[in-house]
């Protein structure tokens, strides 16, 4: 499986950026999806993830601000930043785990996949 992310940009302290990140390949399930940001100098960090069920969790630092979401028919999901800070510029990237392949005949699991990185660059 492939993931492909996009949505990244520059943006004003204040502003709103939408995430997307769309795996593809045969697949048949993904149990859990979620972004992670890596600033310079820093250790890659968790952000948000999210169950094939809907259930959710936050880095403190970004509850009340980001919502993250999926389309599980469309294997997508989405990270809407809001009130976005100096502080959560970095290098965004989507991940998935728990991944179910459908060859046609047969299910099989593979490893955890991430895609290739979005930059977020709140400034003014």
């Amino acid at each position: 499986v492939q993931l492909q992310a996009s949505g990244g940009g520059l943006v004003q302290p204040g502003g709103s950026l939408r995430l997307s990140c769309a795996a593809s390949g045969s697949i048949f399930n993904i149990d859990v999806m979620g972004w992670y940001r890596q600033a310079p100098g820093k250790q890659r960090e968790l952000v948000a993830t999210i169950t094939n069920g809907g259930s959710t969790q936050y880095v403190d630092s970004v509850k009340g601000r980001f919502t993250i979401s999926r389309d599980n028919a469309k294997n997508t999901v989405y990270l809407q930043m809001n009130s976005l800070k100096p502080e959560d510029t970095a290098v965004y990237y989507c991940n998935a785990q728990g991944i179910i392949y459908d060859s046609g005949s047969s299910y099989y699991t593979g490893p955890d996949r991430w895609g290739q990185g979005t930059q977020v660059t709140v400034s003014s």
